[in-house]
């Protein structure tokens, strides 16, 4: 059976395109709802892959961008539906990975995906080697020098003041202060 899966982001905009195109491409059950792609709790979308049975069911769309929020998180939706033996299938983009073209495209469309993924990886740490070869380093500023660090110990070391006072001199948390003078 097909089950179709209709999205809008806002209450304004309008299911009704979605789900006359789902009706005639011979959707038996359509599950829509208005809510943001970014939302990861989609309860109409839930209820869909409850409802769908393994082996019998294609989740059908409109269009790739109603099922996932990124490149990513869409070729995750569709290869746990696969996982689960239901099919897939977009109407404006004519993907069908119940057919073996339909499964050969959605591979090739994945392995572009990882291939974009793995570039910006490479980018993204031939950037930080070379910032690391500057001299400059990543990550969030020290909050305390050496010398303040050496003089926090001291003063923690000496009983008479108390970790309020010494959390108040040096402007840091509890945990930052036990943190660094059991270091």
């Amino acid at each position: 059976m097909l089950i179709g899966y209709a999205r809008v982001s806002t209450s304004d905009q309008n299911l009704d395109m979605q789900i006359d195109a789902l009706k005639k491409a011979g959707c038996g059950e359509i599950f829509a709802e208005k809510i943001s792609g970014t939302k990861a709790d989609r309860p109409q979308y839930m209820e869909l892959k409850k409802y769908a049975r393994s082996g019998l069911d294609t989740v059908v769309v409109y269009k790739l961008d109603r099922l996932g929020r990124s490149l990513r998180h869409l070729i995750d939706e569709i290869r746990e539906l696969n996982s689960r033996d239901i099919g897939f299938k977009s109407l404006q983009e004519n993907i069908d990975t119940t057919t073996s073209g339909g499964k050969l495209f959605f591979h090739i469309f994945a392995a572009i995906a990882e291939f974009e993924k793995d570039i910006i990886k490479e980018r993204t740490l031939s950037g930080l080697s070379a910032a690391r070869a500057r001299g400059r380093l990543g990550g969030r500023p020290k909050k305390l020098s050496e010398p303040e660090l050496m003089m926090m110990r001291r003063l923690y070391a000496d009983k008479s003041n108390s970790i309020a006072e010494i959390c108040k001199m040096f402007k840091i948390s509890r945990s930052l202060l036990f943190k660094s003078v059991n270091i």
